[in-house]
């Protein structure tokens, strides 16, 4: 007689297992970058808080001081600097992980970029103008006619830097002439 066949432990024929459906993240590289981002944004934040406890503690200079207090900041500090080191591994995995991810890649040959042109109509580099991108004439158009809109933004913004500037060095000029 043959023995009946086995489901899963101590479960009846037929039945299946309850297990919760495992969700696979895809990681790409730009997943990757943001996760690193994080990671420096968090190291940062850190790195401010250490120096804020630093700024904080008393020097042994002679003085009294409460061991509590000064354990209790010198436990936050401790803590603070093991995180930090977590997430420099961690910034360190993420790194190894793009360039392991961008090994294969080619760099893009300049020569397919857009081309970049000064102010006077003249290309940026002397490379030849068979690269260069053709556009219809009503794309040349608007093209030109944004760029004039940008180059007057422009001016206009200069202007205002310039009179900031200058009402900045003429209220120091006051503040120093008062002293």
């Amino acid at each position: 007689m043959a023995a009946p066949p086995v489901s899963g432990a101590g479960l009846a024929p037929g039945a299946f297992p309850t297990q919760p459906p495992q969700i696979v993240h895809e990681v790409n590289t730009a997943s990757l970058c943001r996760i690193g981002q994080e990671a420096v944004q968090d190291i940062v934040t850190r790195t401010m808080e250490i120096f804020q406890l630093l700024r904080n503690m008393q020097l042994p200079n002679g003085v009294t001081y409460h061991t509590g207090t000064h354990q209790d900041r010198l436990g936050k500090l401790q803590e603070h600097l093991r995180q930090l080191s977590v997430l420099f591994r961690k910034l360190r995995l993420v790194y190894d992980k793009c360039n392991e991810n961008c090994a294969g890649l080619e760099m893009i040959p300049t020569e397919q970029l857009i081309p970049y042109f000064e102010e006077d109509g003249s290309k940026h580099d002397s490379r030849s103008s068979s690269s260069q991108l053709s556009f219809g004439s009503g794309e040349r158009r608007e093209i030109m006619e944004v760029n004039m809109k940008l180059k007057q933004k422009n001016q206009q913004l200069k202007q205002v830097m310039d009179q900031l500037r200058n009402l900045i060095w003429e209220i120091n000029a006051m503040l120093a002439m008062r002293n």
